[in-house]
C-alpha cells in the first residue's frame, strides 16, 4: 500500500522513474551523432516512405503499439454509467484542452510559427498513455482512466484531422492571425493519424483480444503487457535520438529557442490539471474520479504529436522539434502533479484524506 506521504516516484519502475533521464540521454546522443557522425543521421532519412524516414516510422509505431495494447476496450461502454464524467472529460480534453494551448501558443511564440504549430498539436493529442501512472500513483479510479483514454484512442482517429484544421487554419483566419502555411495539408495531417495512430490501435485492440480470448485477461496483462510495455520507451528513445541527430544544427545554434517552446508547456500542464481538478470537484465528483479527469486532461500523447509533426511537416522541422520537447517537459511536471493531487486529496476532498493507492 502507498500512503499518502510516501514519495509517489517509488512507485515507478527503475525506466519509467528515470525517464526524463533516459530522454535527456537520447538527445545528447542524437546531438552527438549530429555533430561528430552526420553520415550517420543522413543515411536514417535516406529511405522515405511520404516524409517520414523509414527508421522513424517504424520506431513511431514501436512506440505506440504497447500503449494501445494495454487500454481495455470493452469498458469504453461501461461509462454510460456516469454520463458526468464522459461529458466533463470531452469538454476538457476536446474543447478547453486544445483551447488552452491554442492561446499559450500565440502568447508565448508569436514569432515562432514551426513551434507554435508544433505547440498546437501537441495541444490536439490527448493523453493516452502515461496518464495511466500518474492516475495509479494519484490514488485515481482505475477504470475511469481506462475508460476515458479508450475514448481518447478511438476519438483522435475520428476528430483529430478536423481539429487540427481548424485550429490552424480557421481560427486563426477568424482572429486576424496568420494560418499555417500553404504546405500545409488536412489530409496529410489525417494520414499520419491513420498511420501512426490507426495501424498501432487496430494491432493493440486486436492484440488484446486474441490474448484475452486465448490465454485469459490476467496471462494478458501479467504477462504480456510487461514484455510488450518496455518498447514503448525503446521506440520514443529512438525516435528522438534520430530526431535530434538530424536537427542538431538548429538546437546548438539557437537553444534558447528550446527554452521558449518549453514555458508554455509548463503553464499549459499547470493550468489544465488544477482547473479540471477544481472543475471535477465543483460538479460534485469525489476524489478518484477527480484526479482521473484531471489527469486524462492535462497530459498528452506527444507519441502522436511527434508523428503527426514528422508525417506532416517533416523531420527536421520546427514543428517536430516542438513535439519531442514534450515529454522532456510533460514527464517531470506530471510527476509533480502527483503529489499536488495527493495535497488535494486531504484538502480539498476531506472524505478522502485516508488510505493509500488501489492495492
Amino acid at each position: 500500500m502507498t500512503t499518502l506521504h510516501e514519495p509517489p516516484v517509488k512507485n515507478l519502475s527503475t525506466v519509467d522513474r528515470f525517464l526524463p533521464v533516459w530522454i535527456v540521454l537520447a538527445m545528447a546522443l542524437g546531438l552527438a551523432l549530429g555533430r561528430f557522425a552526420p553520415g550517420v543521421a543522413n543515411a536514417l532519412d535516406t529511405i522515405k516512405v511520404g516524409n517520414v524516414s523509414l527508421p522513424i516510422a517504424l520506431g513511431l509505431l514501436v512506440m505506440m503499439y504497447p500503449v494501445l495494447a494495454k487500454v481495455r476496450y470493452t469498458e469504453v461502454g461501461s461509462v454510460t454509467a456516469d454520463r458526468g464524467l464522459m461529458v466533463l472529460s470531452l469538454i476538457l480534453n476536446w474543447v478547453v484542452g486544445p483551447a488552452v494551448m491554442f492561446a499559450l501558443a500565440w502568447l508565448f511564440l508569436p514569432d515562432l510559427p514551426e513551434y507554435r504549430t508544433g505547440l498546437i498539436i501537441v495541444g490536439l493529442a490527448r493523453c493516452i498513455a502515461m496518464v495511466l501512472i500518474w492516475n495509479d500513483l494519484a490514488c485515481g479510479d482505475r477504470e475511469a482512466a481506462a475508460v476515458l483514454v479508450a475514448i481518447n484512442s478511438v476519438f483522435q482517429v475520428i476528430a483529430f484531422a478536423a481539429l487540427a484544421w481548424f485550429y490552424l487554419q480557421v481560427l486563426p483566419s477568424w482572429l486576424g492571425l496568420s494560418t499555417t502555411s500553404v504546405e500545409f495539408s488536412t489530409w496529410s495531417i489525417a494520414l499520419s493519424v491513420m498511420v501512426f495512430l490507426g495501424v498501432p490501435l487496430v494491432a493493440g485492440a486486436f492484440s488484446r483480444w486474441y490474448g484475452e480470448r486465448s490465454r485469459g485477461r490476467d496471462w494478458y496483462e501479467t504477462v504480456f503487457i510487461p514484455r510488450v510495455g518496455p518498447w514503448a520507451l525503446y521506440g520514443l528513445l529512438f525516435t528522438i535520438t534520430v530526431l535530434f541527430a538530424l536537427q542538431g544544427d538548429a538546437i546548438t545554434r539557437q537553444p534558447s529557442d528550446v527554452a521558449r517552446i518549453a514555458v508554455p508547456l509548463v503553464v499549459y500542464f499547470l493550468t489544465v490539471f488544477i482547473g479540471s481538478l477544481l472543475a471535477a470537484r465543483a460538479v460534485g465528483m469525489d476524489y478518484p474520479r477527480a484526479t482521473t479527469v484531471a489527469f486524462t486532461a492535462a497530459g498528452n500523447n506527444f507519441e502522436l504529436a511527434i508523428a503527426v509533426a514528422i508525417g506532416t511537416f517533416g523531420v527536421r522541422s520546427g514543428q517536430a522539434l516542438a513535439g519531442v520537447v514534450g515529454p522532456l517537459i510533460e514527464v517531470p511536471v506530471l510527476v509533480a502533479l502527483v503529489y499536488v493531487s495527493l495535497w488535494a486529496r486531504g484538502h480539498l476532498f476531506p472524505n478522502h484524506a485516508s488510505g493509500g493507492i488501489h492495492e
